[in-house]
């Protein structure tokens, strides 16, 4: 189900939510920092800085809010085609914002997961990313999911490759494969399915992001480019999502219970 919101629903910081109609899990696809920065007759990269800002306010909004798990789709598989200059700034801004805002995340409980491919990174990259997991493993608050260098179809390529070989190793039966078994291969493996979906400056398309995760996640489309998204368009999509009924493919709405067990 899909939303096209002219302007965000106002709602103030600290209007109470149930938890039926609070979603536990967001996925957010950060779109329009190029647009928004060309708009403005400013490079690129401006766009890009603005929106790291934008991805920390997001990140505290969620967290005042009880978002237990917040998805961010920072860099997808198919942006190494861009400008080798482009993809050297945000490799750059990812190693600014790990080396800078970890050690505040951490203190303030948030844990750190990466998804996405891992083994052709650069060195660097790669240790700052494991290290950004291993400080803040222990923390119990909200989840941060990183989605870098991360793509659906590698996801599932690399699932299924992992499950062909339990197979061809006489570990596992094809017969005895599951939906259970394909959630466990892949990189979101423990957590919960998204419940609500956000992608900002207007584009309405996945872009490869989550295909199998979002199956019955609440899609939200905002015509407000990324660096411009505030606390105040969260909460617009909150109340949006407040507003959905979500059957999972069923003729009645179920429990808040059931729900949180689609996963």
């Amino acid at each position: 189900m899909t939303s096209h919101p002219t302007t965000a629903p106002a709602m103030a910081h600290g209007v109470s939510h149930s938890s039926d109609s609070l979603p536990a899990h967001i996925a957010v696809i950060m779109d329009g920092n190029g647009r928004w920065a060309k708009a403005r007759g400013l490079p690129r990269i401006e766009g890009h800085r603005r929106g790291l800002e934008a991805l920390r306010g997001l990140v505290r909004a969620a967290d005042q809010r009880g978002i237990r798990f917040l998805t961010v789709y920072s860099f997808s598989s198919e942006n190494w085609r861009r400008p080798a200059e482009e993809v050297s700034e945000l490799l750059g801004l990812l190693r600014y914002f790990i080396r800078q805002d970890v050690a505040d995340l951490s203190a303030r409980n948030v844990r750190i997961r990466i998804i996405g491919r891992r083994n052709d990174l650069p060195d660097d990259i790669a240790v700052l990313l494991r290290e950004a997991e291993t400080t803040t493993a222990s923390n119990t608050g909200l989840t941060l999911i990183i989605a870098f260098n991360y793509g659906a179809r590698d996801e599932l390529l690399r699932a299924t490759q992992a499950l062909a070989s339990q197979v061809a190793e006489g570990r596992l039966a094809v017969a005895d494969m599951s939906e259970q078994h394909i959630c466990d291969a892949l990189d979101t493996s423990g957590l919960p399915d998204p419940d609500l979906l956000i992608r900002t400056s207007g584009e309405v398309r996945l872009s490869n992001f989550m295909m199998w995760q979002l199956a019955y996640t609440e899609l939200v489309f905002l015509p407000v480019a990324w660096p411009d998204f505030d606390a105040a368009a969260l909460d617009g999509a909150l109340v949006e999502f407040s507003h959905r009924q979500r059957r999972f493919g069923g003729l009645t709405e179920p429990s808040a219970e059931q729900a949180r067990g689609q996963v």
